[in-house]
């Protein structure tokens, strides 16, 4: 293929030992893969340009997107190269080329500003390790001190890392050593976030005397290291007056003592996340004064999968008319034992898509050999036969994470409440079940059996502690949390091809960790809030939907899902969430009750998570596709799918003209706007019948195929 020397040139500002580069869809642009990123060069007269000369195929459309980061050797002879990723460009559209000339120059203009458009992410691990540590009340105060002297004190606290260099005999290798090591100081990074109710801060930097603890407050120290398990984190406390107004970044109080921890610990104990309580040393002397209590999280980066760049969906969404979601697919069975199709199988996704759902929603989590499975709860009752008695059967509560996939498919499934139930002789029903009703489907089941056009919007289950100090499903030890979420998002970014997906997880620190350890799909955190209906959660970042919002920005996810018990009651908070950059949904029983999801419609929630979406949604087909000019229209009323929404349309077979247009969204409110007076004085009225109580033949002909019209698309 003939070539042609291209010349690219871009502005930006970079921090020491970091550089500017280019990747993109051909080969010499590394083929989205940052590991063949190209590295630009500071031009000689000005240091804040960019610039590389690169043969192109001539004539040949090629989309790039420039990033910043670290290109370090490998610590291995001939190994690859080690790219930290700091900051890269997420437009939808990249940037495009399509060379002719012998030699072309391309400026570029800013980084990160295309078309005149500012859209910039941070970057998520690659090769560097994260540490989290941890203050906070949700249990009591993080610190406790024994001497009486500091009994009524209150403390700021500052974090220090040392640990980089090491030092060695051999005077090239110290120097090697002192190269790297000084690289080493330059990819490592420190940051603290204080989360509350009324906000969130970040720095980069703290005061000479740290930062004081707030009972109120989440305090989070984020250290990023190519050397993660070779540092010593040291907290410093210093002493701060009750009776004065706590001022951040005030006069230097007196200091106290200090808590070291070191890193290496963390890789010792096998554990990524925990709690470690560290001895509070006096300043003066080697006395213990009292005790720190620090949890700590690690994230690594993902096992077995290389992300790459063509396109981010993290922090994207395209505004349109509300989602409709369905809640297990076509709804909850156990809440509602009427439902025709049981929840979380392949039948009830085909359902709820059929009908209309943009997305659906389930639940994944392992099964013992680490497959990914789709199933809500953490546990399952099986079925016992009793000795000697045929007509009755004793219920054994088990964990699904304790039988592997196979075992699971061997179920005749019992929902963990029927343990409670004196009667459960219809058990003893051996009928066989179709394929597509079974519970336990597999990932990737889900992923073949469902139309690519319907969303997924995927929970990741974990285990929440309760303020009561219990466990979800009485299980206080779960899955190692690095390789739980290896597996489910290599599966997720194997087989998603152009589906919308989005994740959801109660547990803020799975939504930190699917953050960080990939770049291509977006994540919400689902909030319970404020309610009588369920125990509150320990942890002080669940426990309202205003400091869920300032997670979500603190974490730069894409939002959140509410509970709808709490949006009804604060209309405000959506309003609050979306001016601060957020998606919200919703979910919750509420949702069920058209009038309630009426309501949020109104405040412009972007997606609602509920039940029995089959009753409230119609079948529909997609006009604007080119599917549809082959589907034979019959008399009557039919939906059709536009970019504005359902429009319900009336055929009169005397003239085959579409008449009386409609735009409506849920089937609720069909009988409300198509009026007996409207269906009468249709030029075909033998013929309008209402959606609402005909087959709708043109989408049934199609098999209920549409492409869903969700946020989570770059058209």
């Amino acid at each position: 293929m003939e070539t042609t020397q291209v010349t690219l040139a871009v502005r930006g500002e970079t921090s020491s030992g970091e550089v500017i580069a280019v990747v993109g869809s051909c080969e010499a642009l590394g083929s989205w893969s940052y590991q063949n990123a190209v590295v630009l060069l500071p031009d000689g007269s000005d240091e804040k340009i960019w610039t590389t000369t690169i043969s192109m195929p001539k004539g040949v459309v090629s989309k790039y997107r420039y990033l910043k980061g670290f290109f370090l050797q490998s610590k291995n002879a001939g190994g690859p190269r080690q790219v930290l990723v700091n900051m890269w460009e997420t437009h939808q559209q990249p940037r495009t080329m399509s060379p002719t000339a012998s030699h072309q120059n391309i400026d570029d203009g800013h980084f990160g500003i295309h078309n005149g458009v500012n859209c910039v992410d941070s970057g998520w691990l690659t090769c560097q390790t994260e540490i989290r540590l941890r203050l906070h009340y949700s249990k009591t105060s993080p610190v406790s001190i024994t001497k009486k002297k500091y009994k009524k004190s209150r403390f700021r606290i500052k974090l220090t890392l040392e640990g980089f260099e090491e030092e060695d005999d051999d005077e090239e290798e110290e120097q090697e050593e002192h190269s790297h090591s000084s690289l080493d100081k330059e990819t490592t990074t420190l940051e603290i976030s204080m989360i509350s109710a009324n906000g969130y801060k970040s720095r980069h930097s703290q005061p000479e005397c740290g930062y004081a603890l707030e009972p109120s407050q989440w305090t989070e120290y984020s250290i990023h290291s190519m050397d993660a398990y070779n540092l010593e984190l040291t907290f410093e406390f210093f002493e701060e007056d009750m009776s004065e107004h706590v001022v951040q970044g005030d006069g230097l109080p007196g200091y106290v003592g200090t808590a070291c921890l070191l890193s290496s610990s963390f890789s010792e104990s096998g554990k990524d996340y925990g709690v470690a309580t560290l001895p509070i040393m006096g300043r003066n002397s080697r006395q213990t004064i009292g005790k720190v209590r620090v949890d700590y999280l690690v994230i690594r980066p993902i096992q077995g999968y290389q992300c790459e760049m063509s396109s981010s969906f993290t922090k994207y969404w395209k505004k349109r008319s509300t989602l409709n979601v369905g809640h297990r697919g076509a709804g909850s069975t156990h809440a509602a034992r009427h439902q025709r199709v049981r929840e979380n199988t392949i039948a009830s996704f085909k359902s709820a898509a059929k009908h209309g759902a943009a997305y659906v929603e389930f639940d994944v989590h392992l099964s013992k050999d680490a497959v990914p499975i789709v199933y809500h709860d953490l546990t399952c009752c099986i079925s016992t036969k009793k000795k000697n008695d045929k007509t009755s059967l004793e219920l054994i509560e088990v964990p699904v994470k304790d039988l592997t996939f196979d075992q699971l498919q061997l179920l005749k499934l019992v929902h963990a409440t029927a343990i409670k139930e004196t009667d459960n002789k219809d058990l003893l029903d051996d009928e066989e079940e179709i394929d597509e009703h079974q519970p336990f489907p597999s990932l990737s089941q889900i992923f073949q059996a469902i139309p690519e056009h319907v969303g997924f919007n995927i929970e990741l289950k974990w285990i929440c502690q309760l303020k009561d100090g219990s466990w979800d499903g009485n299980l206080s030890s779960y899955f190692n949390m690095n390789t739980y979420l290896d597996i489910i998002l290599s599966c997720v970014l194997q087989k998603g091809g152009k589906r919308r997906i989005v994740f959801s997880c109660f547990d803020p620190d799975i939504c930190t960790m699917v953050r960080q350890k990939q770049n291509k799909y977006p994540i919400l955190f689902l909030s319970q809030g404020i309610t009588d209906k369920y125990t509150d959660l320990m942890d002080i970042r669940c426990q309202s939907t205003q400091i869920a919002i300032s997670f979500a920005q603190s974490e730069n996810i894409l939002g959140i899902s509410g509970h709808t018990e709490e949006l009804l009651k604060n209309r405000s908070y959506i309003a609050d969430a979306q001016s601060k950059g957020l998606v919200v949904f919703s979910w919750g029983d509420d949702n069920n009750e058209h009038e309630n999801r009426r309501r949020l419609r109104e405040q412009g929630i972007d997606g609602l998570i509920y039940d029995r979406i089959c009753e409230c949604l119609v079948p529909y087909f997609d006009s604007s596709s080119s599917d549809s000019r082959n589907v034979s229209l019959v008399p009557g009323w039919f939906c059709l799918f536009t970019h504005s929404g359902l429009i319900f349309v009336h055929i009169c077979e005397e003239f085959g003209e579409q008449q009386n247009f409609f735009q409506v969204e849920e089937q609720h409110t069909l009988q409300e706007v198509i009026t007996e007076e409207t269906r009468n004085s249709s030029s075909c009225s033998c013929y309008s019948i209402p959606c609402a109580t005909a087959s709708c033949v043109a989408s049934e002909e199609r098999g209920g195929s549409v492409e869903s019209d969700s946020g989570l698309s770059s058209s």
